[in-house]
C-alpha cells in the first residue's frame, strides 16, 4: 500500500521534472494574465506544501507554524537552480517520510490544519494535490515549449503502437 503512494509521487516528480526540462530559464518565470501562476511560483508552492505536510509527518501538524503560505506565491524571479533545489528539497522532506511508513501504519491518524485524517487519506490528499500541480506545470511548459515539446505521455496518433508495448504503465524508473 505505502509502495503505490511512493511510485505515484515518483512518477508525478519525474513528469514535473521532465516538462521543466523543456522551458527556457525565462519561461520558467512567465506568467500568463492576471492572478495566475509561473511555474516557478508553482514549484515554490509545491515544495513548500510537501515540506510543511511531510516534516514530523506522524507527530505534528501538517500545516507548520512557520510556513507562509502567502509567500510561496509571492511575485518574483527563481533561477533554475533555485527552482532545482525547491523541487528537490520538497520531494526529499516527502521521501523521507514515506520511507519511514509502513502499511499497518495506513489507518494511524495524522492532524493537518487540526483536522483529523487518516494516514491513507492524508497520503491519497496530498498526491492528489501533488499530480494537480504538476498537471498545471506540465501545460504550462507544453504552451512555453512553443513547437519544440517532447511528448510525456502517449503521443497524438501513437495509441494502438503504445497498447502493443505498454511501458508507462510499469512503476517509474
Amino acid at each position: 500500500m505505502i509502495r503505490d503512494f511512493i511510485d505515484e509521487y515518483q512518477r508525478y516528480r519525474l513528469l514535473g521534472e521532465k516538462a521543466i526540462a523543456q522551458v527556457s530559464d525565462e519561461g520558467l518565470n512567465r506568467v500568463f494574465g492576471r492572478d495566475n501562476n509561473s511555474i516557478a511560483v508553482i514549484v515554490s508552492h509545491i515544495s513548500g506544501n510537501l515540506i510543511s505536510r511531510f516534516t514530523d509527518f506522524l507527530t505534528s501538524d501538517g500545516e507548520k507554524p512557520w510556513r507562509n503560505r502567502d509567500v510561496e506565491f509571492a511575485d518574483r524571479e527563481y533561477s533554475r537552480e533555485e527552482i532545482r533545489e525547491m523541487w528537490e528539497k520538497g520531494f526529499r522532506v516527502l521521501e523521507g517520510e514515506l520511507a519511514k511508513l509502513t502499511d499497518e501504519q495506513m489507518n494511524d491518524d495524522v492532524i493537518i490544519r487540526g483536522q483529523s485524517l487518516t494516514v491513507h487519506a492524508a497520503l491519497a490528499r496530498s498526491v492528489a494535490h501533488t499530480a494537480y500541480h504538476v498537471g498545471q506545470i506540465v501545460i504550462l511548459a507544453r504552451i512555453l515549449a512553443d513547437g519544440n515539446w517532447k511528448s510525456l505521455s502517449i503521443p497524438r496518433g501513437a495509441s494502438g503502437a503504445y497498447n502493443l508495448n505498454p511501458t508507462m504503465e510499469k512503476k517509474p524508473q
